[in-house]
């Protein structure tokens, strides 16, 4: 029988799964909770020869363990990429091959991810690719939520697929290794995995994003067209041709009006209309400006000046502004408060006023007017007091692009130095993190939107759970139950029941613990046996890999969680199937190939 250590550690293990199936609490409570109730047995009931105070350890040692420290690293290197829009150009190709045709542009970003993973660590790939596709998200592609899980679940398949695509694999083979086992090659079991994957595809692709829901917001502004004078720049795409030359390259939702013939300079404007992003993406494709030029400058030199992001945020014309009945270039907005309006928008129901424009063609303001207003914020601010504006929604940061090349490159090195093995993930990432603060690519007032509460506690609470199922005898229990259940099935089916019982440890407890309970064990047994030891060990292999049903069991699935608004029931609808197609699809293989 198991002590009443390891008992408790299972009943806490399962009502925290049943909790979070269930979802009538938070993540975060329920973390909190197992934390609490770790940390409270421990203090009255302590393991043997531990003293009570060391239970308390244990219970919050997840908020100081180098995997937690680990992804917050990430998390912020990622929100590094997204603010200096590193990203973009990676984003804008993908967003081209998904508007041929969504389920390509997702087949393609799996098969590269799968490849990417098997040389790179699976984490820095995924940190890599996930704010590329929130900002697909944003520009209409598939929804996050519908895309990140896919590409966690190609990132865990092809990190199995070599000996290096996870340090999990580099355990076991290494516990192998001092077994006695011959150390096996980067592709070793490569067709193994290949085999499987190609079984797995189809689902992963077609069926999995089909089974989660859209967590994009609907925003109103969405549906606002506004007009603007785009202005043809010195160094714009535009300069010497035609609009007819660039209009593949135009963001959806853009249209030009009375465009005049023949080749276009710098001294035209052309009359636009757009949503807000669709402007803010026309200004950037074409480099051109929707204010005059002094104006755009002057933000920008200020904005390096005192430190501030340059900001755009949409503002209402009311009865009382001074600006009704006035033209943009005789308000004297830039003079008086330094901020440029880049459209306006005037609402269906004032659709008479379209015909008032002045002399030379400007809109004459009036009320119920929305602005797109960039600049500086307190500038904006100002605006909006003196000229009557009311705000209609929160101000949003404009990337800081001529951080842009500097964000990748640090994120660039972090994953190479990671990968050839020179420093750890966590030092790389936290050496990362340290470089994106102090080079300003993020600043130090903005680190709690790139860090998520839940998936924190979530971790802190998961370290700690794996850490009393190892202390308690918990999976030593486990793994000596199954040992003797074990030798009375046949080869194959034993093979299938190691990976199934290694999928389960993984799932719950770490990747790290079931590696070493496991492969000593898959030997032994193999012994016993009279089988090969190599299928047995390849077994645990790859069921410490199969972790897609619980957000807990491993790192990536944290990662994404946020970002893609996932809950528990959302890696067990989408993950248990995967993982039966893959202990199948493995078992199967491995059976074949080593003729079991």
């Amino acid at each position: 029988m198991p002590s009443y250590h390891a008992i408790a550690a299972m009943i806490v293990t399962l009502w925290m799964f049943v909790a979070f199936a269930r979802g009538r609490m938070s993540i975060e409570i329920i973390s909190l909770l197992t934390i609490a109730v770790i940390a409270v047995g421990l203090y009255f009931f302590p393991l043997p020869e531990t003293q009570p105070t060391d239970g308390l350890s244990l219970a919050f040692s997840g908020f100081g363990h180098y995997a937690l420290i680990t992804i917050c690293a990430l998390m912020i290197m990622g929100r590094g990429l997204v603010v200096t829009g590193a990203l973009d150009p990676a984003a804008r190709f993908l967003e081209r091959l998904f508007k041929i045709n969504l389920q390509l542009g997702l087949l393609f970003s799996l098969v590269v991810t799968f490849i990417l993973s098997m040389g790179v660590n699976n984490t820095p790939v995924l940190v890599l690719l996930m704010p590329i596709f929130v900002q697909l998200a944003l520009r209409g592609a598939l929804p996050a939520s519908k895309t990140l899980m896919p590409l966690n679940a190609a990132s865990l398949m092809g990190g199995v697929a070599t000996t290096i695509g996870t340090s999990t694999n580099i355990l076991v083979v290494s516990i192998a290794v001092d077994l006695g086992m011959p150390e096996m090659d980067v592709f070793h079991f490569t067709p193994i995995v290949l085999v499987a994957s190609l079984v797995a595809l189809p689902y992963v692709w077609l069926v999995m994003p089909r089974m989660l829901g859209d967590n994009r917001v609907e925003r109103v502004h969405a549906l606002r067209l506004f007009e603007t004078r785009l202005r043809v720049t010195e160094n714009s795409i535009l300069n010497g041709r035609e609009l007819s030359e660039v209009s593949s390259r135009l963001p959806a939702g853009i249209e030009f009006h009375d465009v005049p013939p023949g080749l276009l300079r710098p001294h035209h404007r052309l009359r636009m209309t757009g949503t807000h992003d669709a402007i803010e993406e026309a200004m950037i494709t074409l480099r051109g400006d929707a204010a005059p030029s002094w104006v755009i400058d002057r933000i920008k030199r200020r904005s390096v000046e005192m430190g501030v992001d340059i900001a755009v945020v949409e503002m209402i014309v009311t009865a009382d502004s001074r600006l009704i009945g006035r033209t943009l270039p005789s308000s004297g907005i830039a003079d008086l408060y330094g901020v440029a309006v880049i459209g306006a928008h005037r609402p269906e129901r004032l659709v008479g006023e379209r015909d008032k424009f002045s002399e030379g063609g400007d809109l004459r303001f009036a009320e119920g007017d929305v602005l797109l207003v960039m600049g500086l914020p307190d500038d904006m601010q100002q605006f909006s007091r003196a000229d009557s504006l009311l705000q209609l929604e929160g101000i949003r940061e404009l990337p800081r692009r001529s951080k842009a090349t500097l964000a990748a490159a640090i994120m660039g090195g972090s994953i190479v130095f990671a990968s050839l093995g020179f420093v750890p993930i966590a030092i790389a990432a936290l050496a990362g993190a340290i470089l994106m603060f102090v080079t300003g690519c993020v600043r130090f007032d903005r680190v709690g939107r790139a860090l998520s509460g839940s998936v924190i506690v979530l971790v802190a609470a998961s370290i700690a759970l794996g850490r009393i199922i190892l202390d308690s005898g918990a999976a030593d229990w486990i793994a000596a139950v199954m040992a003797a259940g074990l030798e009375y099935l046949s080869p194959a089916a034993a093979l299938a029941a190691i990976m199934l019982t290694m999928t389960l440890l993984t799932n719950f407890a770490s990747n790290a613990t079931a590696a070493t309970v496991g492969t000593p064990i898959a030997f032994s047994i193999a012994t016993k046996l009279g089988l090969p030891p190599e299928p047995l060990v390849l077994a645990v292999l790859f069921g410490c890999n199969l972790c897609y049903a619980t957000p807990i069991a491993y790192q990536t699935n944290m990662l994404i969680m946020a970002e893609g608004s996932y809950v528990f029931k959302d890696y067990i609808r989408t993950g248990l199937p995967l993982v039966l197609i893959m202990v199948t699809a493995l078992s199967v293989a491995l059976v074949v190939t080593y003729g079991l």
